[in-house]
């Protein structure tokens, strides 16, 4: 995979996979990707929805009940996933006795984009601030300063 960089310059290489392949190109050559370019996914704004998941797991307080399996366990994937689902980020699937259930999207790199990530953080943090007590409390604004402050320290 080709990864390059928007500079004053130019497209310059990002990595060394595309240094060593630019340095093969002639110059004047004219050179065409198989398919559209498309940019590549922010690793810190990645990183910044599972610091703002993480925060609002830890203030994440579900119902003490009791099932003939025993007590739930509180799960971060399940979590994760619930509220990927609760944005609008999912599609229904069958479970074996005919009903279904919805079932979160992707969200790794090669299945979303980064404008489609963006929405999902925005709707993630819309739902948190609607069903997490503690959270409840503040802005978008301050969830998102907080989360920093949590980046920052981690």
């Amino acid at each position: 995979m080709i990864a390059v960089t928007k500079t004053y310059h130019g497209l310059v290489p990002a990595d060394n996979e595309t240094s060593e392949w630019y340095e093969k190109v002639k110059m004047g050559e004219t050179v065409r990707w198989p398919s559209p370019p498309k940019k590549m996914r922010n690793v810190a704004f990645h990183r910044k929805l599972f610091a703002l998941l993480n925060l609002a797991f830890e203030y994440f307080e579900p119902k003490e009940i009791e099932t003939k399996w025993g007590k739930p366990a509180k799960n971060f994937d399940t979590f994760r996933k619930n509220l990927t689902v609760l944005a609008g980020y999912g599609h229904p699937v069958f479970n074996i006795d005919g009903t279904f259930k919805m079932e979160a999207d992707s969200i790794s790199f090669g299945k979303m984009s980064q404008d489609d990530f963006d929405k999902l953080y925005s709707a993630i943090l819309d739902k948190i601030l609607e069903r997490i007590p503690v959270l409840c409390k503040m802005d978008r604004d301050e969830v998102n300063d907080l989360v920093d402050k949590v980046i920052q320290f981690g």
